[in-house]
């Protein structure tokens, strides 16, 4: 890498000072992703953490990670949520080694010492010593090794946490377009009905791009088009947040005509494809809006998800330069009676590591990451519905990718 390639700040150089011609030595360099560990995830940014319903109980924790910190979230004896690094404050064990647990306390265990659920230090074994021998030193307190603490908000049963005392209230964060989205979704109580993980063979800003690119999808997944789920024709909406990182893009259904289809005929294709079993895309119209998919991105790590009846979170993992985890949470709703849990489950294999429509987008980020390798220089072009990055009433753009690119550049100071 020569001198010209990076700037003053210690990050990759762009071309411009644009958002529509990307870098790709962004996903490749090393340096770069170290940066994004303080400067995103440990920055001034919102990240998903759990489901509130997941920790319902005083008592209830589990273990995340922001980016690549090891992180808690537990419920207090007072009820409320409390996140704290995953990290024993005396010789930086991981505290937590499962993913979720239970008690009234958390003990290291290497040297037992031990902390409520706030992440404050109550215990160290042997401080006194052992006979009158060894112990800690007189001018040790305890209060002054407390865990690290996240500030931590709660939106329509997600759970956010951040590091910085600069992010803004969450609602201020998302902005008024995109918290709107998020409560459409979740305008009820969830619960999760099943839950997956895969590994993607590649750096996590691909699939952050990927889930708000709009217009790869009448064109990489046949399944949508041809089962007309979601198709650039049919009307719809992407709309960005002014900072450019959050967002929702909507598509919309006729659902009398979609009705009228399928009692005509007992399939639908454009091609070849067909199904014996229709009642994996059989659907209802549960908002009463004719929204068929809404795809919600909440900068840097998570997507809710809407396609048709399935609803998801989908948390990003950074997991090293070329590598990231990607967790797939599917939810129904407390109200949900037989027949709708069972339509979300048959739905549930449109997504997920093996879904007929995911599948492709756990697939296509490897190859661009393969392509990339010691093949790093020039950028990529990202101009489709232009050069900005604002809500459009229409859905054949790259505008919310540019809007990704907007805030990482703000924060990465590129």
């Amino acid at each position: 890498m020569s001198v010209q390639d990076v700037d003053f700040r210690g990050g990759i150089a762009w071309p411009s000072n644009g958002i529509s011609e990307v870098p790709f030595r962004l996903y490749t360099d090393p340096e770069q992703y170290r940066l994004e560990q303080e400067r995103i995830f440990k920055g001034p940014t919102w990240s998903y953490l759990c489901l509130a319903t997941e920790i319902a109980e005083p008592g209830d924790w589990v273990a995340t990670t922001v980016g690549e910190v090891a992180v808690i979230v537990a419920r207090g004896p007072d009820g409320r949520i409390n996140a704290f690094v995953n990290r024993c404050a005396h010789r930086g064990n991981l505290l937590c080694l499962t993913n979720k647990g239970r008690g009234r306390e958390i003990t290291c265990i290497y040297h037992g010492w031990s902390y409520d659920l706030e992440g404050r230090l109550t215990a160290v074994a042997f401080e006194k010593g052992v006979r009158r021998q060894g112990g800690m030193p007189p001018e040790f307190r305890k209060e002054e090794h407390h865990l690290q603490r996240l500030r931590v908000a709660e939106l329509a049963g997600l759970v956010f946490g951040t590091f910085s005392d600069e992010t803004p209230d969450l609602e201020t964060y998302l902005g008024p377009l995109v918290t709107g989205g998020m409560r459409r979704v979740l305008n009820r109580p969830a619960t999760i009905i099943g839950r997956s993980t895969q590994i993607l063979p590649n750096n996590w800003k691909l699939y952050a791009e990927n889930v708000k690119d709009t217009y790869h999808a009448s064109i990489l997944h046949a399944f949508l088009t041809t089962f007309r789920i979601n198709r650039l024709s049919q009307p719809g909406s992407i709309n960005i947040d002014d900072s450019g990182g959050n967002h929702f893009s909507q598509a919309k259904l006729d659902y009398a005509a979609e009705d009228a289809e399928y009692k005509a005929a007992a399939l639908r294709s454009d091609t070849d494809l067909k199904l014996q079993d229709n009642s994996v895309v059989e659907s209802v119209d549960e908002y009463g809006d004719q929204v068929s998919v809404q795809i919600l991105t909440v900068f840097p790590n998570m997507v809710l998800q809407q396609i048709r009846n399935t609803i998801a979170v989908r948390v990003l993992k950074p997991r090293g330069v070329d590598r990231a985890e990607l967790e797939w949470i599917h939810l129904g709703f407390a109200d949900d009676d037989a027949a709708m849990t069972e339509r979300r489950l048959r739905q549930g294999n449109l997504v997920g590591p093996a879904g007929y429509i995911a599948l492709e987008d756990g697939c296509v980020g490897g190859f661009v990451q393969r392509a990339l390798q010691y093949n790093d220089d020039g950028e990529g072009v990202v101009m489709m519905g232009g050069h900005d990055a604002q809500s459009q009433n229409f859905r054949a753009s790259e505008a919310a990718i540019r809007g990704f690119w907007k805030k990482y550049r703000t924060l990465m100071g590129a």
